[in-house]
């Protein structure tokens, strides 16, 4: 009877031996160990009640170690015989000058197949038992046979004494019951680590996000994991042992079982179900040893991304222009396109200048769509909508109890937020000149600190910067780092005003038009010739923004289902032929040369400075620009 739980429990066949297990056990402190005695069918009935109640190894002897091998599922250590034990009965044998049989399990009297060798007058029997045989039957036909010796385990022993015959016991000694219990430890140890590595895999196996089911060579189930009981509506205890075809069906994803080829992200139908389908066969020695299959729902894939990419949306986090989007057809827009789309293959900083207007935004949303991180975030910030003491903590983002009014937890800062995506820094002009150093260190190193805290956070951004403004202008005149001028203009792209490019104006208006008769439910109109040639002909200060905003002005005020020039006049009715006799303010007669002064004058204001934007306009080259204004300097 076993009286309490065990891991080991050592099921002794005979008196003896039992004696020496709970000697050994004391003398030792085999906590884990517990000893019993019973032999063969007794030994067994113990063996499977020490299993029910929890023990993982058991110990034995000889019939009773094979019974028990054959009919439990837990791992069972053999107590053998030492040959100091072989050599103490070989003693007793040869004092014997009568016939004698060795009968006994092959395990026990394997040792003793030199006795005829050893002992040529002595006319020796071997019989090997086994689970099937009569040991009974076996020791009486001996003795029948005139036998006078047995020499067997206890079993043998005790049959042969019942019917008077002479016996010789063979015994195991301390040295191998101690080496017996030693092993059971180890193996008890193994199966511990082993129990607890299936374990941290079954862990992983279970709450990975995919389904996985592993088969054998024989296309049974070994893994069944719970994401393929969630969509494959199959249940893990029906599915393992089970051939895959049985579980799931006879369709594409048995089918793959059968094949020895790799298949990654194949898509296919299961019932109402359509998954993707990772398959790996598993391929030992050249011998074809089962498979792995990995799969999820797409379904709820999309569905997890549309979520993913819903609250990305809440923050305006997500770029929703392309190149698509640039509607144009003058040359140097496809060619400023053209260069854009270069720019996406790369992770390098951009500086896109151009007049405000123009759509700089929607160039850096483009660039950023194009681009391998284009399933990230896209971060904009406009460094002059925001006061200077905001943007700090907006950029970086701060810790809690940094100042007054912080928020519990602290914040993440927006390139935190922008991390494995893109931060685009609209009107990087504007950014105060301490905070520019603080922007460089993000750059150079690609780590953030939070204001009030001392740990660094890496970050992995594309950084656009934008400006309408000259920044080696802004250098020259120390409101600008010109280090961080080096590092934000890697790549640079100039987008031209729309002065520059009036291929693009009927496009744009009539594109223009579309969405805002949509936007205000009424009918597609068309923009009449003298209504498109004053566009045309207009002076944009605004850019597209400004021929937006006209034509929603019009498509708002016309009735008609073409727009004429009065739509197109703001409210005031000012014309642009008027705006422009206003900006030259030539309200009454003056020469060609101070005509031409004022011209000259009104195009510098309204480019800034710039005399790139200047030159074009005026359709002449630096040298002449310069001539002119320095004769109208030395007039003046």
């Amino acid at each position: 009877m076993i009286n309490a739980k065990k891991d080991i429990v050592f099921i002794a066949p005979f008196k003896n031996l039992y004696d020496i297990s709970k000697n050994l056990i004391k003398v030792h402190d085999f906590k884990d160990i517990e000893v019993v005695m019973g032999d063969l069918q007794q030994g067994l009935d113990l063996a499977k009640s020490a299993v029910e109640n929890g023990t993982r190894v058991l110990i034995s002897r000889g019939g009773t170690y094979s019974l028990i091998q054959e009919n439990v599922d837990v791992p069972v250590v053999e107590v053998g015989l030492a040959s100091f034990d072989i050599f103490k009965s070989l003693k007793l044998i040869r004092q014997v000058h009568e016939p004698l049989a060795i009968i006994g399990y092959d395990n026990v009297i394997k040792g003793y197949d030199v006795i005829g060798e050893l002992f040529p007058d002595i006319n020796v029997t071997k019989i090997s038992l086994n689970g099937k045989s009569n040991v009974e039957e076996q020791v009486k036909s001996c003795i029948d046979h005139g036998i006078k010796v047995i020499v067997g385990d206890t079993v043998v022993n005790r049959i042969a004494k019942k019917y008077g015959s002479r016996c010789i016991l063979i015994e195991s000694g301390e040295e191998v019951v101690l080496n017996a219990m030693e092993e059971a430890i180890r193996v008890l140890r193994a199966a511990q680590a082993e129990r607890e590595r299936m374990q941290r895999f079954m862990a992983v196996i279970d709450y990975t996000s995919d389904g996985v089911i592993a088969t054998d060579k024989d296309e049974r189930i070994t893994v069944f994991n719970r994401n393929a009981e969630k969509i494959l509506g199959k249940s893990k205890e029906k599915a393992e042992g089970e051939l895959i075809a049985n579980v799931v069906g006879d369709n594409a994803l048995s089918e793959l079982t059968k094949k020895r080829s790799i298949k990654i992200d194949s898509i296919y139908d299961i019932g109402n179900v359509k998954l993707a389908i990772n398959h790996v066969p598993i391929v030992v020695d050249g011998d074809d040893t089962g498979s792995i299959i990995t799969f999820q729902d797409i379904t709820k894939i999309q569905s997890l991304e549309k979520k993913i990419r819903l609250k990305l949306n809440e923050k305006g986090f997500i770029a929703k222009y392309t190149f698509k989007d640039i509607i144009h057809e003058s040359e140097v827009m496809k060619k400023c396109i053209k260069r854009a789309e270069t720019y996406g293959g790369y992770d390098s900083s951009v500086l896109i200048s151009g007049p405000s207007g123009v759509g700089k935004e929607i160039f850096a949303q483009s660039i950023h769509n194009i681009s391998r991180r284009n399933q990230e975030p896209f971060v904009p910030i406009n460094c002059a909508a925001l006061p200077a003491a905001l943007i700090e903590s907006e950029l970086f983002g701060y810790a809690e109890g940094a100042f007054t009014g912080a928020k519990k937890g602290g914040k993440s800062g927006l390139f935190e937020m922008a991390h494995g995506g893109t931060i685009f820094l609209d009107e990087i002009s504007e950014l105060p000149l301490d905070l520019q150093g603080r922007l460089l260190r993000v750059i150079q190193e690609r780590e953030v600190m939070r204001i009030g805290d001392d740990r660094v956070i890496p970050v992995d951004v594309r950084i656009i910067c934008a400006t309408n403004r000259d920044l080696k202008e802004l250098v020259a005149k120390g409101k600008f780092r010109r280090d961080l001028l080096f590092r934000i203009n890697i790549l640079t792209l100039y987008i031209p005003s729309l002065n520059e490019r009036k291929k693009d104006i009927e496009a744009l208006a009539k594109a223009f038009v579309d969405i805002y008769c949509n936007k205000y439910n009424k009918p597609i109109m068309n923009i009449s010739d003298s209504a498109l040639s004053f566009l045309e002909n207009f002076a944009y200060e605004g850019n597209v923004r400004e021929l937006q905003g006209m034509i929603e002005r019009a498509v708002i005020t016309c009735d008609e289902n073409e727009i004429e020039i009065n739509n197109i006049i703001d409210s005031n009715g000012i014309s642009s032929t008027d705006s422009i006799e206003n900006n030259l303010s030539f309200h009454e007669e003056c020469s060609l040369k101070e005509l031409e002064n004022k011209y000259i004058e009104f195009i510098r204001k309204k480019y800034n400075n710039s005399i790139k934007d200047i030159c074009n306009v005026l359709e002449i080259d630096r040298s002449t620009l310069w001539r002119k204004t320095k004769k109208n300097n030395d007039a003046n």
